[in-house]
Formats: C-alpha cells, structure tokens, sequence
C-alpha cells in the first residue's frame, strides 16, 4: 500500500537538487498533521489554511535558498515555523485565540474569557501550554481520536473509517484519553477553573 518509502531527508535533498515533485510528496505525508496543530491553536479554518500554506512558503523558500540545515528534523522545523506563525498571527490581530465549549471535553471551557487583561492573557497562555503539554502525554492511539474528534471536530464515525477501527474502539480510546487526562492534571496539581 505504501508506494512511497522515501524518507523526509531524501524528498528535501531531491527538492534541493531541482525535484519539484518531491516538495508536493512532502505537503501531502504531512499536511494533517500540520494543519491539526495550526487549527488546535488558531480554531478557524481560514486561518489556520492560510498559516498552513504561509509555513510551507517559508519552507520552500527557505529550500530554494538553500539555507535548510536542520538535517533529519524536517517536521519538528516546519512545526517551529508554523508555531511562530501562528504567534504572529496573534500578535498581529492583537488578540488572543477563541475557544468554545465541547460538552464532550468540557476543559476547553476554561480558556473562554470574553474579558483579556494582560494577566488573564498570561493565564490562558500558561493553561493552553499545560493542556497542549498534558494531551502530548497521552498514548498516541487516544491523543490520534482526542485531537480528531475535539480539534478537527469529526465524528465517531469518521473517526473509525480514517483510523481504520470500530466506533467502539474509537469511543473508547476516547473515554481512556479524557480519564488518562484527569489522572494527568490531578498529578500534577493543575488547577482549571472556569
């Protein structure tokens, strides 16, 4: 089923050297995941395509350039430049990100504020971080279902034709990723209130 077996490396090197197909292969492999973390932070759409094609602009550029030097780290590198865009973003619009409320992750909830002063903004800031940092503790078939279902808001259903498992498999790894996630934040004293 994989056709494709070349390694992150070997596409940027193939790029470099004139291949321009290869820059495509590397979009396609990681465009979800990209694209998930941009949306986790920003919750619009729009916005996070626009970021999305912003980061692999830079990252093509910075090909073109010839200045890529982060050998063996391709996606941890288009992930800082996604994060910064993202910052700027923010800094830009001088605002804050809008979060809603899930019923079925009710913890999100505690980033809403429609008042942001500079200390609430510092809060919100430290809490998304736990939360960010908490969900990436998680074992990655529930963290897989977890982001799905809150951050890209799939359903069940979607869930389990995309991860290739039943509905129940994907309920369940949820319910296990908001229990691990309670178990997490009670160990470390995290305190969320609303």
């Amino acid at each position: 089923m994989k056709k494709n077996k070349s390694t992150d490396a070997q596409l940027v090197s193939a790029y470099m050297k004139g291949e321009e197909l290869a820059i495509s292969k590397l979009i396609t492999r990681h465009k979800q995941k990209i694209y998930s973390f941009i949306y986790s932070k920003v919750f619009d759409r729009d916005v996070a395509e626009d970021i999305f094609q912003d980061t692999f602009i830079k990252v093509i550029n910075t090909l073109k350039r010839g200045a890529y030097n982060e050998e063996g780290k391709f996606i941890p590198w288009v992930m800082r430049i996604s994060h910064n865009l993202v910052i700027d973003y923010f800094r830009k619009n001088n605002r804050m990100p809008k979060f809603e409320n899930n019923s079925d992750f009710d913890i999100f909830s505690v980033l809403h504020d429609g008042s942001l002063n500079a200390e609430n903004i510092m809060i919100k800031g430290q809490v998304e971080d736990d939360l960010r940092r908490i969900v990436q503790e998680l074992p990655e078939d529930q963290k897989e279902v977890l982001v799905m279902r809150i951050y890209k808001e799939m359903s069940f259903k979607d869930i389990s034709e995309q991860t290739g498992v039943s509905i129940n498999t994907a309920l369940g790894r949820m319910r296990y990723a908001l229990i691990n996630l309670r178990k997490v934040i009670d160990k470390h004293n995290i305190v969320l209130t609303n």
